[in-house]
């Protein structure tokens, strides 16, 4: 009976061993996820999730052949490929941008996107590209100028700089020319914006200059961007508020781009060599 009962100790103790070498184990495994995930830009799997408007060339579109391409994402897939991360493209409803990457959805917004207005509320990598906001009407319009847009129909993409541009209250000047439109209205993309300004639904679209001159050109002389701009600001890369580490290793790998040439090769593919002010 004595020997039952040294036999059944003895099991109960090598359970209890062996439970708490896997509890230690376990908690050990989990430090390290944690590590990995605070060290990698979405978790262990070293995946790099870019959000994009896909209505926004040069900086991401889709091609003849259905692919989503554009200047910014060949510059998030070179970096994924110097980091071995996997990159994964996903188009986002651009006014649900923050919604997105508050949720861990994207790990960035990556797409033409102003810093200008916007410094504080993500984790920015320095300005990469110079950018304007200017008008862009038909070729035949009337419209010669800012002045022009009296009582016209100007049409804007939903959260865009250039809404903020004519909305801004500090900035009057940009106020009171908004004052003389017969409307400004927002619009999902810029699909329908020339969908509208081809079918005279609308006068004029403000937008990004870059994205502006790629349309026009793809376009074939249309349309026309009037000389004067409504205002001037900078694309960044934007991370949630507190990621800086992924802000930095991104950024770091962007400077060597630059010093190799890699940075302005994909530039001169898109057409954006004189906008690109990294490095300079």
């Amino acid at each position: 009976m004595k020997k039952q009962v040294r036999t059944v100790i003895t099991l109960l103790l090598a359970a209890a061993i062996s439970m708490a070498l896997l509890t230690g184990c376990g908690s050990k495994k989990q430090t390290s996820e944690t590590d990995v995930t605070s060290a990698e830009p979405s978790a262990a799997t070293a995946t790099f999730t870019v959000g994009f408007d896909a209505n926004f060339p040069p900086y991401g579109f889709v091609d003849d052949n259905g692919e989503y391409v554009g200047f910014d994402l060949d510059l998030a897939a070179e970096v994924c490929k110097r980091n071995g991360w996997e990159l994964v493209k996903k188009p986002i409803d651009w006014d649900s941008k923050d919604m997105e990457l508050n949720s861990g959805t994207i790990d960035c917004i990556w797409n033409g996107f102003t810093i200008n207005g916007r410094e504080d509320k993500y984790e920015w990598t320095k300005p990469y590209v110079d950018n304007s906001q200017v008008v862009v009407v038909k070729a035949d319009s009337k419209i010669k100028d800012l002045a022009g847009l009296a009582g016209k129909i100007v049409l804007v993409q939903a959260d865009s700089s250039a809404l903020a541009a004519l909305t801004d209250e500090s900035n009057e000047k940009n106020i009171e020319l908004a004052k003389t439109f017969a409307s400004l209205d927002e619009v999902p993309d810029y699909l329908t914006a020339f969908m509208s300004l081809e079918s005279g639904a609308a006068d004029a679209i403000a937008m990004d200059i870059g994205v502006a001159k790629y349309e026009v050109a793809a376009r074939g002389g249309k349309y026309i961007i009037l000389d004067e701009t409504i205002a001037d600001e900078q694309y960044g890369v934007g991370f949630k508020l507190g990621n800086k580490e992924l802000r930095d290793k991104v950024q770091a790998t962007l400077d060597e781009m630059v010093k190799d040439g890699t940075f302005m090769e994909i530039a001169k593919k898109y057409g954006l060599e004189e906008a690109v002010i990294l490095g300079k």
